[in-house]
C-alpha cells in the first residue's frame, strides 16, 4: 500500500470501504460521515497494517465528539500505529478528551508520552486535524476549515516512522470508561470535496431572457491509452486503455470552440510506477479521433507528497513532457528519478490560455533502487 497521503475518503458512499479493512467495534457510514461508537468497549475506523507514514501528510475533520456524561475519560482519537503496537504501544496522533476539554498531541511508547503537548480543545478552531512528516520532523496541525492551518507541535521524527514502510495502520477511534454510550464522527479524510454521487432524473428548462453568458454543453467521447517503451535491444512496455463513449456538442460560443471533447470528462486514473534511478518513459494518446491534435496546447505535470497546498514538490515533470499531435510523451531521465525517494501523487494537465484540462491523475509509486 502507498503513503497515507494517497488515502482519500469523504464517507459519502454509505459503505465502510476496503481501505478500512481493519475496522472494528460496529463502525458504520451514513449521512456522509464515518460513525464510530463510543462505549466502554473500543471501536474504530482502521486501515490494514500496510500503509506508510514516512513523507506523508493527511488530515481529517472531527465533526462529532463524545459527550462527557459520567465518564472520567471519553475521547475521539486519530492515530498512526506502529506495526508492533500490541506489544509496544507505539503510535503518533491526536486525542480529544471531552471530560478534560483538552486536545492532546502525542508520540507514544507504551501508550504514553510524558512530553505530550495539550491545548484547550475548541470544536470550531480544531475541527480539522492534520499529521505530517517531512523526513526530519513530525508536525501536528489544526484548522477550522481544512485550508488555514496552525502548527501545535513539532517533534523530530521517531525512528519507527521511517523504518515502518508499508506496515503502519491509521486508526480513527473512540472510547469511554463510563457514562451513556454515544459516538464520534469523522469526515473529509484528505479531501475538501463533499460531493455525493446520486442517480436521478431531472427536467431542465431554458430562459431565453438570460443573456450575456455563454453556454457550453458537452457529452464527450475519448479513448485514452498509455504505453511506455525504452528503446535498444530490449523493450519495456506498459499499456492501459480507458474507453469513454458519447458525443460532444458545443453551442455557438467562439470562446469555447477550442475546448476538446475530453474536457467534459473526469480525469482518468493512472498511477505512475517509477523505478528510482532508471529512465522512465510513457506516452498518453487520445485515440478515438484520427483528426484530433493537441496543437497549440501546453502540458504540465508534477509529483507532490500530497494534493494539499503544502504538499512538497517531489519532482516537476513539465520539462520532460513533449506534445506531438494527439500524444503527450513523458520521458524522465534516470538522473531525475534518482532524486525521488518516496511515494506521492501526480496529475497531468493540458492548457491553452485560460482553458485547463486535467487529463490524468493518480499515485506516483517509487520502487527504491538497489544497484548503486
Amino acid at each position: 500500500m502507498p503513503s497515507l497521503s494517497t488515502l482519500v475518503d469523504n464517507f459519502n458512499d454509505g459503505t465502510v470501504g476496503p481501505d478500512w479493512g481493519n475496522a472494528y467495534g460496529g463502525v458504520s457510514e451514513s449521512g456522509g460521515k464515518a460513525h464510530v461508537p463510543c462505549g466502554t468497549g473500543y471501536a474504530g475506523y482502521q486501515t490494514a497494517y500496510s500503509w506508510t507514514m514516512a513523507g506523508a501528510t493527511f488530515f481529517v475533520a472531527v465533526t462529532t465528539v463524545p459527550a462527557a456524561s459520567t465518564a472520567t475519560e471519553a475521547y475521539a482519537s486519530v492515530f498512526v500505529n506502529a506495526p508492533d503496537i500490541a506489544t509496544s504501544g507505539v503510535r503518533v496522533g491526536f486525542v480529544i478528551n471531552t471530560v478534560t476539554g483538552l486536545l492532546k498531541l502525542s508520540s507514544e511508547t507504551g501508550y504514553y508520552d510524558p512530553a505530550a503537548v495539550t491545548v484547550t480543545y475548541n470544536a470550531t478552531t480544531h475541527k480539522f486535524l492534520r499529521l505530517r512528516e517531512d523526513g526530519t520532523n513530525v508536525y501536528w496541525d489544526t484548522s477550522p476549515d481544512g485550508s488555514t492551518w496552525t502548527n501545535q507541535r513539532t517533534l523530530a521524527t521517531p525512528a519507527w516512522v521511517t523504518a515502518s514502510v508499508d506496515t503502519c495502520a491509521l486508526d480513527l477511534s473512540a472510547h469511554r470508561d463510563a457514562g451513556t454510550p454515544d459516538e464520534a464522527a469523522y469526515d473529509l479524510f484528505n479531501t475538501l470535496s463533499d460531493g455525493a454521487v446520486w442517480t436521478a432524473a431531472a427536467v431542465l428548462t431554458a430562459d431565453s431572457s438570460l443573456a450575456g453568458a455563454a453556454l457550453v454543453s458537452a457529452r464527450a467521447a475519448a479513448d485514452l491509452a498509455a504505453d511506455s517503451a525504452l528503446g535498444a535491444a530490449a523493450a519495456l512496455s506498459a499499456h492501459a486503455v480507458a474507453d469513454l463513449t458519447g458525443e460532444a456538442e458545443l453551442t455557438a460560443d467562439a470562446d469555447s470552440s477550442g475546448i476538446p471533447e475530453v474536457a467534459a470528462l473526469a480525469a482518468g486514473d493512472w498511477d505512475l510506477y517509477i523505478e528510482q534511478g532508471s529512465t522512465f518513459a510513457q506516452t498518453y494518446t487520445v485515440t478515438d479521433d484520427d483528426t484530433f491534435t493537441w496543437a497549440g496546447w501546453g502540458a504540465r505535470a508534477q509529483i507532490r507528497s500530497a494534493p494539499a497546498d503544502n504538499g512538497e514538490l517531489l519532482l516537476d515533470l513539465t520539462p520532460y513532457l513533449l506534445v506531438s499531435g494527439a500524444a503527450v510523451r513523458l520521458a524522465i531521465p534516470a538522473a531525475q528519478t534518482q532524486t525521488i525517494n518516496r511515494n506521492g501523487v501526480w496529475d497531468l494537465e493540458m492548457y491553452q490560455g485560460s482553458i485547463v484540462v486535467r487529463l490524468l491523475n493518480g499515485r506516483a509509486i517509487v520502487s527504491p533502487e538497489v544497484t548503486r
